[in-house]
């Protein structure tokens, strides 16, 4: 008795009875959402665009890049050490509710919901309070293309979606069509655009776009005013309540020569005074141009114009403002990114090289951080890169996605996290424990949702949304369905959230309840429903009721009463059966 551990002995015994409450490890929860270590390629020396890499690719690098490096090795991963506590990427969320690339995203200004695009035609509608580390799904699904008034559903590719940050109830969503939309919160369509008359030839005296919408932005001083850019050559300003016309129309006429006057917009962007700075707007030409005008107006003629911003017929697809409204960055087809003074908006400021990615995802963007201190994009290789807004170069370039390309990044001000969209069809949500606040955060503080065995329905009770959908068994044990498969894979299969067809042609079923299945008893039968005795009756013995009464009084036939003849019915001779008289044969 004396190596007695009174201390073991109370771990291994319950101090009560009955069930036990556990209490949530946040630290054993955000401890298991630390990024893993993950091989990158060996950086070129020439090559300031990856002259900084992230530690966990410093230790993954081979012997002979080991041998060649200088005696300031040490001094290097120190500073990128302070540069993981810097920056909020210590961290990540997964989520995988899309199928194909995740083409843009955004997030409210509050930080409570996300809304993700994707080349599978559908936006995926998140919440952070509603989301917890076992469930890491949308809770909506919707197809910002399609018409209720048609038969025949259409589908097309997500290019953008942005909140309006005036005012959050407005959603700005643009597809692969001519005419954009304005959506709710909750994905509900409130406005739609106008589609122009492509058969005019002069495109001031269109309604609306005539082609593709490729991009769009919010006015950042007035909560009603939209822009968007098109592959028509036009850039238009949109009043978000009214979508018969647009507001003003601003027709880019290239000095290409060969393009006839008209080329592509492939980008735009609408800079912010907040900071003191010009309200301005700006667009990129499929020919390579960069065109500015006053965020105010008039429209008629831009306030600058670069011919040669990159190099032409290649898509431009990064673009954006700092938030004092002096610098303006893109990121151009041509495996470059510059950076732009609005004050001197002739020449870069500064060119370093970037391999490009809009050849395959046209809407690979590139942005400030929200204070301007820092720019962010994507790679080819999956990496994120933090670069410096003065000289471009990275101040950390981490793995997200190695192997698939890096299509869309996004941080958010009042989360401080980073959230990117990956050709994989992957959500990442970069954070740091410390730095960041709710979002991710949150969702890692929370307890997993258990699900009792009796609330997990049988095939026979199944909702007609949950039908075919797979079943995925998580590490705790307990089976859900998977958030890809619940989802619609296609706008006219499987069932929304109503439970509706999406399939115009098949009718709609309500569904079934356990109540509506319920055999209702005899008596409230006999009360309630009129002539329900009839049933146990036998219809013959009903009629024959009768037979008397309607031989006595007639009441169809009682006008030929007194000269209708009495049937004479022929005698049966003995053993002889009556049947049908058979016909006679054919000679």
């Amino acid at each position: 008795m004396d190596d007695f551990d009174e201390e073991a002995f109370n771990k291994f015994f319950p101090s009560s009875f009955g069930k036990q409450s556990k209490s949530v490890d946040v630290d054993s929860q955000i401890s298991r959402s630390k990024r893993v270590d993950v091989a990158t390629p060996k950086p070129v020396a020439n090559d300031p665009s990856t002259r900084k890499i992230a530690p966990s690719a410093q230790a993954a690098g081979s012997a002979d890049g080991e041998k060649d490096r200088d005696s300031d090795s040490d001094d290097d991963s120190d500073d990128s050490d302070d540069d993981e506590d810097e920056f909020p990427v210590s961290h990540e969320l997964v989520l995988k509710t899309h199928e194909r690339a995740v083409t843009t995203m955004t997030v409210d200004p509050s930080g409570a919901r996300l809304i993700t695009g994707s080349a599978d035609c559908t936006l995926k509608i998140h919440d952070f309070a509603s989301m917890t580390p076992s469930t890491l799904r949308a809770f909506k699904s919707v197809d910002p293309s399609a018409k209720k008034t048609s038969a025949a559903q259409d589908t097309h590719a997500v290019h953008q979606v942005t909140f309006n940050p005036l005012a959050p109830s407005y959603v700005l969503a643009i597809t692969a069509t001519p005419q954009p939309r304005i959506l709710d919160r909750d994905g509900e369509v409130l406005t739609e655009f106008v589609k122009g008359d492509m058969y005019l030839r002069d495109l001031h005296n269109t309604k609306g776009h005539v082609s593709e919408v490729t991009c769009g932005a919010w006015s950042p001083s007035d909560l009603n005013l939209c822009a968007t850019a098109g592959t028509d050559g036009t850039v238009r300003i949109w009043d978000a309540n009214i979508g018969r016309s647009q507001r003003e129309v601003i027709v880019h006429k290239s000095k290409a020569a060969g393009s006839a006057g008209r080329t592509k917009m492939t980008a735009v962007a609408w800079g912010s005074p907040k900071q003191g700075g010009a309200n301005v707007l700006v667009a990129a030409g499929l020919d390579g141009s960069l065109v500015m005008w006053s965020g105010n107006g008039p429209y008629t003629r831009p306030s600058a114009e670069i011919r040669e911003a990159h190099v032409r017929d290649t898509w431009t697809s990064g673009l954006d403002i700092s938030s004092d409204g002096r610098l303006v960055i893109t990121r151009g087809g041509d495996d470059t990114i510059k950076l732009w003074d609005t004050r001197k908006f002739k020449t870069p400021v500064t060119t370093v090289t970037h391999a490009s990615t809009s050849s395959r995802y046209p809407t690979s963007n590139i942005q400030f951080s929200p204070s301007s201190a820092n720019v962010i994009t994507g790679s080819e290789t999956g990496h994120l890169h933090i670069l410096n807004p003065a000289t471009l170069r990275p101040e950390l370039v981490t793995p997200v996605t190695p192997g698939s390309p890096l299509i869309t990044v996004l941080w958010h001000e009042k989360l401080n996290q980073i959230l990117t969209g990956s050709a994989n069809a992957e959500t990442h949500v970069l954070y740091n424990p410390t730095m960041s606040t709710k979002g991710a955060a949150t969702v890692m503080s929370k307890a997993p949702k258990l699900r009792h065995v009796d609330d997990i329905p049988i095939a026979a009770d199944m909702p007609q949304a949950m039908a075919g959908d797979s079943v995925v068994v998580g590490s705790n044990g307990v089976p859900h369905y998977s958030s890809a498969t619940m989802s619609a894979r296609h706008p006219t299969v499987g069932f929304t959230a109503s439970g509706r067809s999406r399939d115009p042609r098949r009718p709609y079923l309500p569904e079934q309840t356990q109540y509506s299945k319920a055999t209702p008893d005899e008596k409230h039968i006999r009360e309630y429903i009129p002539l329900s005795s009839m049933r146990d009756e036998d219809p013959r013995e009903a009629l024959l009721k009768y037979a008397e009464k309607a031989e006595k009084e007639p009441i169809f036939t009682k006008a030929y009463k007194e000269t209708q003849p009495k049937p004479i019915y022929a005698e049966l001779s003995d053993g002889e059966e009556q049947g049908p008289e058979k016909k006679k044969a054919r000679r």
